[in-house]
């Protein structure tokens, strides 16, 4: 019989985000260049990490502004355990906007390329959409959960620096479904009273189940898909707080040639919208599957 406890999981998932707080501070070796660790681990590396360190080489170049846009590639699938190295490129310093451009390159090769704007606070027109609505994330099953018991695994149940709950899981016997998805996401753990680290972490978090809901009119559950990120679009709205549940809704309006897009919008627990994503994937039926 299958053991399907998550025992310990959220202890450790504590430990999974101080360790990435941890990857978020990245040495300095000249005003322009950073080098940020990676964890070990198997397969690619996930892409999150390598647009929030990207981010956080970029926030450190800025005297004054919040990151408000960044738009990026994936250029290589990034590996485990080896370190990488930012370097950034200083586009422009206005009186509001500042542009910067940073290239990630592990073991001498270009991994990922990013272009990020930042912007000094204003005033000015504000409105916004109703956020959708929702089931608490309080009950909802556990992400990691739902993807060791498609995957049939138990093992396979890992700690996570994010709490991830879904409201629309995936169907387990890969029926076809509507190409949207909500879930409930939330730092495993107290965040650093600092506002460049709710940034990175937001960015990291961005990457997350948004090839899965473009996979879901396919019917191609975890297991019966092989996705990795191509590029990659965010836009802060409004400062973020990352120290409680935050929805992340997503739905892919179209797909063709082995790519999806999906869109995405991310809400606190008021319903005010914190930020917009926009991210292409491709998505493949592995052989044999």
């Amino acid at each position: 019989m299958l053991a399907w406890g998550v025992v310990g999981v959220r202890n450790t998932g504590h430990e999974a985000l101080q360790r990435l707080v941890g990857l978020l501070t990245l040495d300095s070796l000249d005003s322009d260049l950073f080098v940020g660790e990676t964890p070990e681990g198997e397969g690619r590396l996930f892409g999150g990490l390598v647009a929030a360190q990207a981010v956080m080489a970029g926030i450190a170049t800025v005297g004054e502004g919040a990151l408000h846009s960044l738009h990026a590639y994936f250029l290589r699938p990034g590996h485990h355990g080896v370190p990488i190295r930012y370097v950034v490129h200083r586009i422009r310093d206005g009186r509001t906007f500042t542009t910067r451009r940073i290239v990630a390159y592990q073991a001498g090769e270009a991994i990922f390329s990013l272009a990020a704007s930042f912007a000094r606070p204003e005033e000015g027109v504000s409105h916004q959409d109703e956020a959708p609505g929702a089931p608490g994330p309080e009950g909802l099953e556990d992400w990691e959960l739902l993807r060791a018991k498609m995957l049939g695994r138990p093992e396979a149940v890992r700690s996570q620096p994010i709490d991830v709950r879904a409201c629309d899981p995936d169907d387990p016997e890969g029926k076809p479904q509507e190409p949207r998805k909500r879930v409930w996401m939330r730092p495993n753990g107290p965040v650093p009273d600092d506002p460049r680290i709710h940034t990175g972490l937001l960015v990291y978090s961005t990457d997350r189940t948004l090839l899965s809901t473009a996979s879901r009119p396919h019917g191609l559950p975890w297991g019966k898909r092989s996705v990795a990120s191509l590029d990659h679009a965010v836009w802060i709205h409004r400062p973020p707080r990352f120290d409680d549940w935050i929805l992340y809704a997503s739905e892919s309006p179209v797909a063709h040639a082995a790519r999806g897009l999906v869109l995405g919008a991310l809400y606190d627990r008021a319903g005010i919208r914190i930020a917009s994503v926009a991210q292409e994937g491709l998505i493949r039926i592995p052989r044999g599957a």
